[in-house]
């Protein structure tokens, strides 16, 4: 696994980025070499926040935890990702490494804020990113495990169409399909 740390107003000494690898390294039986870890370390309102996004092989792979201790906030966002990982297991299979899932353990960097103004309604956030080809099921998977109520994505069952999943309030999917 690879890692890319960054430091928002804290400066990420050594240590933490060895524990940080350390802790980190334990969800590699999960995905080949090839995924990356993006670790971001702040401190708002004297919580420390980390967020970390793992992606592999076009899934994404988020948390981001708020403690009172940064070494404490680095333990809990590497338990919330094995517990995304593990609640998806069945889903999850054919994704991960082979193998990933024999034995139970209990247990794109985000582009910066852009502000525009255009007439009323102000843009506070513009994202890019590639839309990778996917079927409902996979793009429905995908938004849960960044815990997002929207995921858009191009349908592979619809000759690569872009599509909307999203989570409705009755608790259902819904799906927005272009013309």
């Amino acid at each position: 696994m690879k890692f890319v740390f960054t430091g928002r107003k804290v400066e990420v000494s050594d240590e933490l980025k060895k524990y940080a690898q350390k802790k980190f390294e334990k969800l590699e039986r999960y995905f080949s070499n090839d995924a990356m870890a993006h670790l971001t370390f702040s401190i708002e309102r004297g919580r420390h926040v980390v967020e970390a996004t793992v992606v592999h092989e076009g899934m994404f792979f988020r948390a981001v935890e708020r403690t009172g201790d940064m070494y404490a906030s680095i333990d809990a966002t590497v338990g919330m990702i094995d517990r995304q990982v593990r609640k998806n297991k069945t889903r999850l299979e054919k994704k991960l490494r082979s193998g990933a899932f024999e034995r139970e353990v209990p247990g794109t960097v985000p582009a910066a804020p852009v502000v525009e103004e255009t007439g009323k309604y102000d843009i506070v956030r513009r994202k890019r990113f590639a839309v990778k080809p996917m079927s409902v099921e996979d793009a429905i998977l995908q938004m849960e495990l960044l815990g997002h109520k929207f995921f858009f994505f191009k349908n592979c069952d619809d000759n690569g169409r872009g599509s909307v999943v999203y989570v409705r309030d009755d608790g259902g999917y819904g799906l927005i399909e272009s013309e």
